[in-house]
């Protein structure tokens, strides 16, 4: 995926959230002293700010939401928009048949756990004190946080790096990789949001 076709994911995503939130864009904009035209071009994905941290952070604020809820859902393609009912299909002998109609399927529960980190093990992505926000159940991203819940009942926070038919593999911040088999791990959680200590 190119830079811009990146830049355009992460500007729908924005204005996806802006939507669910009820906001036009010049509320969301007023939110954090933008006017609805700066707003629109992030959303259009056509300011090169909208890589950086800091400005997703405050984007995102506005929002009521986090960077890492902007990314997770720069990742989850858009539903499509409702069509119009499919016209009658035809076969060969010249028999219609209704086309079908499909029912969404069943939206998910999310389910969302939080802990404090009590360590700087991995600093500068968190440290102690930083609040973990994680979705269970939801499949971590390459390099993205992952909370791991071991059956001896400790979580593992760390960088997912991968998994095969033996386990997973984490890595702290400093790249060191740590290997888990599967027959101690109870559960594999990606990390949605980390909210830093005031």
């Amino acid at each position: 995926m190119s830079e811009q076709e990146a830049a355009i994911r992460i500007g729908e995503a924005l204005g996806r959230l802006r939507r669910e939130r009820g906001l036009s864009q010049a509320e969301a904009g007023a939110r954090i002293g933008m006017t609805s035209q700066g707003w629109s071009l992030y959303e259009a994905g056509r300011r090169a700010g909208l890589f950086r941290p800091d400005m997703q952070k405050r984007l995102t604020a506005a929002l009521d939401a986090t960077p890492e809820d902007l990314m997770l859902l720069a990742e989850t393609p858009p539903s499509p928009a409702p069509g119009p009912a499919s016209a009658p299909a035809t076969d060969g002998a010249g028999v219609q048949s209704k086309g079908r109609d499909f029912e969404p399927a069943p939206s998910r529960t999310i389910r969302r756990e939080r802990y404090r980190l009590d360590t700087d093990d991995m600093g500068p992505w968190a440290f102690a004190g930083t609040i973990i926000e994680y979705e269970k159940d939801r499949q971590p991203k390459q390099g993205g946080g992952a909370v791991l819940q071991l059956r001896d009942g400790r979580l593992h926070l760390g960088l997912w790096q991968g998994s095969d038919d033996r386990g997973v593999v984490v890595a702290n911040t400093g790249g060191t990789q740590t290997p888990f088999s599967w027959r101690d791990i109870l559960a594999v959680s990606a990390v949605t949001a980390r909210i830093e200590p005031e």
